[in-house]
């Protein structure tokens, strides 16, 4: 892969599937270099997960179970944060990177050079990031079951709580990554985007074999899980970092970014590309007979 990225891309039977330069960037509405809107569904006014919470009152409908209360809601870890107030999780750059090469599928560009674009980019006149933002951005959010409220105020407040959220997740998304992220952060998402690169084409191929037949039937509604399946195949193949680590954090990515079973669908794909990478790297009776004949 030279200059550009290939287009995301899934052989199916019939014909070959693009999404890049092809696809609209009307219907993917974007945040900045993010395109944080891309990342979620318009069906509510929260961005903050791909399985949205859904505030409900109980006499507005019924409820899945189990339930989780407002204060549950609010019960989650907060992101590491460096002495130089800067986010320097792993997680952090596994996001970032997903972010960018979401973004260079939708374009047909580099991730690379896009990442780096983003990177140097100029800040505009005036532009000035509150870093205490970061503080009070989670991207260790995920969606859940629906929230069960006893009182109209609980309901509206737990809707402030989220939109809240929402505007920090898009300032903090948009900003200058120089700002957001440590010098580590940059490094390790920019050496995730070279091995998505490196092994992009092979694991198009693979794609195709695990992933499941909807998916590869309209390959544009699923740019972003395709993404997530990228970075993490090539996170263990040309890291090497251990498997059930990056499938945890894939899994976590798309419970974060996606909607309905694709967390699960992408854990059953991760682990049946790990299963196929054992196999082919374990010898055969044959071929260890083979190899003791020669070395005798």
């Amino acid at each position: 892969m030279e200059g550009t990225i290939s287009p995301l891309c899934i052989r199916s039977s019939s014909s070959l599937c693009y999404f890049s330069s092809n696809v609209s960037l009307d219907s993917h509405r974007s945040l900045g270099f993010t395109l944080v809107d891309s990342l979620r569904p318009t069906n509510l006014v929260s961005l903050r997960t791909g399985n949205r919470r859904l505030f409900i009152a109980p006499a507005r409908g019924s409820l899945r179970t189990p339930t989780l209360t407002a204060e549950e809601v609010k019960d989650v870890p907060m992101p590491k944060i460096d002495k130089s107030g800067r986010l320097s999780s792993p997680r952090a750059a596994r996001e970032l990177a997903l972010v960018t090469l979401y973004a260079a599928c939708l374009e047909g560009s580099d991730p690379i050079r896009l990442f780096e674009k983003r990177i140097n980019a100029r800040r505009e006149p005036g532009y000035e990031f509150d870093k205490t933002s970061l503080l009070e951005y989670n991207h260790m959010s995920f969606g859940g079951p629906p929230v069960k409220t006893e009182t109209s105020e609980e309901e509206d407040e737990l809707v402030r709580h989220d939109e809240n959220e929402s505007k920090i997740e898009a300032e903090v998304l948009s900003a200058p990554p120089k700002l957001v992220y440590s010098k580590l952060v940059l490094r390790f998402a920019k050496k995730l985007l070279a091995a998505v690169a490196d092994k992009w084409d092979s694991h198009v191929v693979i794609i195709e074999k695990i992933s499941p037949p909807d998916w590869k039937s309209a390959p544009a509604g699923r740019i972003l899980e395709f993404s997530i399946l990228h970075l993490a195949m090539s996170e263990m193949a040309v890291l090497e970092t251990r498997h059930p680590i990056v499938i945890n954090e894939a899994v976590d990515l798309a419970k974060r970014f996606c909607d309905g079973s694709a967390p699960r669908i992408i854990n059953g794909c991760l682990r049946t590309f790990v299963k196929d990478r054992s196999a082919a790297a374990t010898p055969t009776p044959q071929a260890l007979k083979l190899k003791q004949e020669v070395s005798v």
